[in-house]
């Protein structure tokens, strides 16, 4: 959420900023609401310092028998409380008109974020790795034989729907396998803290971290209102909410390994095919809560982070910054790794790191204090570290063989029992 400190001091500036989001020029809107906010708060109170006024003279009038002052007195004391409540009553409506307005309104780009309408304007930073050259005609991870029996999409269906699977033998252990593999990673070598939450949250911890209002599409509630999270972002984030931390203790670098849930409202026949857009998936979540000072340096250690997970598991990749336009609503910038996938023969989105300054701090009043300090509001950044189900179909597709079986990652040989290859029917040999 943003300032409105900062947008009645930098107008022109929250404009400008919006503009490269693609979206028309608010503040003057903003600062109509905040203005008409405050008056009616100024009001209140001038209304109040008459009602005490008054209130004091009422017994002067009443002890010198003066009854006709002590009953104006008497009135305007009536007066002024019932107005400085209709008042009061009316700067609260324009509070939450102001509140509500501000939390729809995306995070500002920080400058160096390059400027694009949607993904074209997106922009390369790295390769790591070079994809095989194949002398067979590469499959999708469905389709590849050692996969099929346990990518299970049919009795998902009958279960739950489409863009849900259940996952068998070889190929649930492997998806196992890789979760585990990326825990200990970022615990072991990352130094992040581990951490189990829950996955039903309450309404307030989903506006923390900015999917309400704006997005309640994309998310599930239960009807007894808790919210199904769409990533560990919303628990470990909102794990600070309205405290006031010491210094001293950041940054705090957690992680954590959830079930997430996407309605994926918007994306109809979009990635129908597989599993790697569905609506309940797993992911190893990274947070980091930082001083705003130290944001940016976060922010590229997470993403060393993510990529670090991607060459262990030997598995080419790019890192691209996003541009304005393609942007997520909570951030200021974010850098997207894409994974090379043979099926496809491109590279697909497998996480997304980003540094949200204090726009979601803000939401969910949360602060640090420096020795001797006033209270400020920390700096939140969040990333995959990864994906697990699209990191199941990067390692199928870039291990598979021409005869129909997978050669796995050497670092994922001891959580799999000593098994390096799914042999074509399937079993991990």
């Amino acid at each position: 959420m943003h300032d409105i400190r900062f947008i009645r001091e930098n107008p022109a500036a929250f404009d400008a900023s919006l503009a490269r989001r693609g979206l028309a020029p608010m503040a003057a809107e903003l600062l109509a609401i905040d203005e008409a906010r405050r008056a009616r708060i100024l009001a209140a109170e001038t209304a109040a310092a008459a009602q005490n006024a008054a209130s004091k003279d009422v017994g002067a009038a009443k002890a010198r028998g003066d009854d006709a002052e002590f009953d104006r007195l008497r009135a305007l004391v009536a007066e002024k409380k019932a107005e400085g409540a209709r008042l009061t009553e009316e700067a609260a409506v324009e509070d939450a008109r102001l509140r509500d307005a501000l939390s729809r309104i995306p995070n500002l780009p920080l400058a160096d974020v390059p400027d694009g309408p949607d993904e074209t304007g997106n922009v390369e930073l790295r390769r790591w790795g070079t994809p095989r050259v194949l002398d067979f005609k590469p499959l999708e991870h469905f389709d590849i034989p050692a996969a099929k029996d346990g990518l299970d999409f049919q009795t998902a269906a009958k279960l739950s729907g489409s863009r849900f699977v259940v996952l068998r033998g070889s190929i649930a252990r492997l998806h196992r396998a890789l979760a585990q593999f990326m825990l200990d990673l970022h615990v072991n070598e990352h130094g992040l803290a581990e951490t189990w939450t829950p996955v039903l949250v309450k309404e307030d911890a989903m506006f923390g971290t900015n999917q309400l209002p704006k997005f309640a599409e994309d998310s599930y509630q239960t009807t007894n209102g808790w919210w199904l999270i769409p990533t560990a972002e919303v628990t470990l984030t909102n794990s600070v909410a309205a405290e006031i931390l010491d210094e001293a203790t950041l940054p705090l670098r957690l992680t954590a390994h959830t079930h997430c849930f996407r309605s994926e409202a918007g994306s109809a026949g979009k990635d129908t095919s597989g599993m790697l857009r569905q609506h309940q998936f797993e992911k190893v979540e990274m947070v980091t809560i930082s001083t705003p000072d130290t944001a940016l340096a976060e922010h590229d250690r997470m993403t060393r982070c993510a990529e670090a997970v991607l060459e262990a598991l030997a598995l080419p990749y790019r890192t691209i910054v996003l541009c304005t336009g393609d942007m997520g609503f909570g951030a200021q910038k974010t850098h997207d790794l894409e994974v090379w996938l043979p099926g496809q023969n491109t590279y697909r989105e497998i996480s997304s790191v980003s540094t949200c300054g204090q726009f979601q701090a803000r939401r969910m009043n949360a602060r640090y204090r420096a020795p001797g300090g006033k209270p400020d509001f920390v700096a939140t950044l969040n990333g995959s570290g990864l994906a697990v189900g699209r990191c199941l179909i990067a390692v199928l597709e870039n291990g598979q063989q021409a005869d129909g079986s997978v050669t796995l990652p050497e670092v994922l040989v001891p959580y799999l029992g000593g098994k390096t290859r799914i042999a074509a029917d399937g079993q991990l040999v």
